[in-house]
């Protein structure tokens, strides 16, 4: 073999190399997502890592024991049926074991659900006092030294909201309280869109980010480097 030819072996086993190299990940470039999976995970970045208030760190948080939901105030049979129906589809959605499920006693519930006015809700909560009268729906959430929710409780204020604002109160509040927390203006369909709105069904990426935080291999506590890698494992081997 001439030097011609030895210079022609060598440059092309570099770009050969470079063609096949792997990203950082130890994964192979982001080719092998599809647009619309590298937006999920860029959006599941945006809702899941901390909150809209306050200053808590910005990780991943989840529920590791089954939700025990009390619901009180003055529901309607309608609201009863539409958290029945939410309730539902997040069971769908999560294979990590989390379940959520209706108790009818208090004392046995680790979430409450008050469904009636701000007032009543700020005189059971009066930590929440000074936000009921500009919000119609508040979630509060507490978690332990490992990032998994323990207890939490909601409102929807079912005085001033009509009853499609009422479902969809129910429906954003509770979703966010499974550690979805934060709001965005980027996709209209979305429960999680920042602007006002009256959806009343989750949209096909907010399925995927609520299937993919109750996702076995998705864990409490990671950070936003952590999620990039663990969402690129998941959906390039589904």
């Amino acid at each position: 073999m001439n030097n011609k030819h030895l210079l022609f072996f060598f440059l092309s086993v570099i770009i050969f190399i470079s063609s096949c190299s792997k990203d950082d990940d130890g994964l192979f470039p982001e080719a092998e997502l599809s647009e619309y999976e590298i937006e999920v995970i860029d959006y599941f970045k945006d809702i899941t890592l901390g909150f809209e208030f306050g200053n808590a760190s910005s990780i991943t948080r989840k529920w590791d024991s089954e939700l025990k939901v009390f619901i009180g105030g003055d529901p309607s049979s309608d609201l009863l049926a539409e958290f029945e129906k939410i309730s539902n589809e997040i069971n769908a959605l999560a294979t990590d074991g989390f379940r959520v499920t209706l108790v009818n006693d208090s004392l046995q519930s680790n979430y409450y659900i008050f469904l009636g006015s701000g007032s009543e809700y700020a005189k059971m909560f009066p930590n929440v006092a000074n936000l009921v009268a500009s919000n119609w729906g508040l979630f509060y959430v507490f978690w332990n030294g490992q990032n998994h929710f323990y207890s939490g409780h909601m409102y929807v204020d079912i005085m001033r909201a009509n009853p499609i604002e009422q479902k969809h109160l129910l429906r954003e509040e509770f979703t966010q309280s499974l550690g979805l927390a934060k709001d965005s203006p980027l996709y209209l369909e979305s429960i999680f869109q920042s602007n006002w709105t009256t959806t009343t069904e989750y949209a096909t990426i907010d399925k995927d980010l609520i299937r993919l935080l109750y996702h076995p291999e998705v864990s409490s506590g990671l950070n936003e480097l952590q999620v990039d890698h663990v969402l690129k494992q998941i959906l390039i081997h589904e």
